[in-house]
């Protein structure tokens, strides 16, 4: 999958490959977003309480959308990693690797820096040589195997409020853009923002376009698109987990912190932004947020990756 691999050292402004990165993200978020278009969706059965926000009809706003922990349990990685063994992609000793990485990050709830970088580079050298079309096909298999029973109800029930309201929906992910593409689609959202990994004639070449879109390049890729599609951000939401998206969460007027680090909750209680976590039963003392959008429950990813790799011992 283009750029699998995503994470490297933690930088808090944007630089020359952020905006590479950004820019190349949205460029190809828009391109997705008009096949999306073109596919019915059938809403789930899911009852909103009408919120004063989003604001009915207006088409300056947007929503963008963390991935990873805010709309999906666990790292979408890592489920594709899963994935792409059981198609002898690659090796035990690569699966074990992602298993022990996927029961940290399930566990701790943040990123390691150090685990980000060697999924990222382990990612780039696994796809080298594969079409776009294969890893494309493939992770609509993954996303019925790994990651659909592991999309959380509440933050699901907030993007459906964005779209009831006529506004776009945006994945904004430092996973390959080509697996957010796929996971935003069967969720029945706009597009996807995610890292974009180079590609000739179509085949993957191991090197990525920029720099992972993680922390400023988020920001940048949220901006280009923002831009582009003739937004105003100050009417726009933004939903992370992570006090890496920061950057982005504040380019918008409508900053929400789901399933938040302690970074995160920190900074969010302190520019007064809404919380919402749905990883226990507390609720957000914020207001602003439908009540539809319930708790959601754990499902038991990390015990299942190591389940599988002790299986495989």
């Amino acid at each position: 999958m283009a750029a699998l691999g995503w994470l490297t050292p933690r930088r808090r402004s944007a630089t020359a490959r952020s905006v590479l990165a950004g820019e190349a993200s949205a460029e190809a978020a828009r391109k997705s977003s008009q096949e999306l278009e073109d596919l019915a969706y059938e809403a789930p059965d899911v009852s909103v309480e009408e919120p004063e926000f989003p604001v009915l009809g207006d088409d300056k706003a947007a929503a963008f959308f963390d991935l990873d922990n805010t709309v999906m349990q666990g790292a979408a990685l890592f489920h594709f990693g899963r994935g792409l063994y059981k198609r002898r992609f690659f090796e035990t000793r690569d699966l074990a690797r992602f298993a022990w990485q996927q029961a940290w990050f399930r566990l701790a709830g943040v990123e390691d820096p150090e685990h980000m970088q060697d999924a990222r580079d382990s990612a780039l050298s696994i796809v080298k040589g594969h079409r776009v079309s294969e890893l494309m096909s493939i992770g609509e298999e993954i996303y019925d195997e790994y990651m659909a029973e592991r999309i959380w109800p509440g933050t699901r029930a907030l993007a459906q409020a964005h779209l009831d309201a006529g506004q776009k929906v945006w994945l904004v992910t430092a996973a390959p853009v080509e697996i957010a593409t796929v996971i935003a689609r069967r969720l029945g959202l706009t597009g996807a923002l995610g890292t974009v990994a180079e590609s000739v004639d179509g085949v993957y070449t191991g090197k990525l376009v920029g720099e992972p879109l993680h922390g400023p390049a988020k920001a940048e890729a949220v901006r280009a698109l923002a831009a582009a599609e003739g937004l105003d951000l100050s009417r726009c939401a933004a939903y992370s987990d992570s006090h890496n998206d920061i950057p982005m969460l504040s380019l918008v007027g409508h900053p929400y912190a789901i399933n938040p680090d302690t970074k995160l909750r920190k900074h969010a209680r302190t520019f007064d932004w809404r919380l919402r976590d749905y990883r226990t039963a507390r609720k957000a003392a914020k207001v602003g947020i439908p009540a539809a959008a319930g708790v959601g429950a754990v499902a038991g990813g990390t015990a299942a990756a190591i389940a599988l790799h002790r299986r495989r011992r």
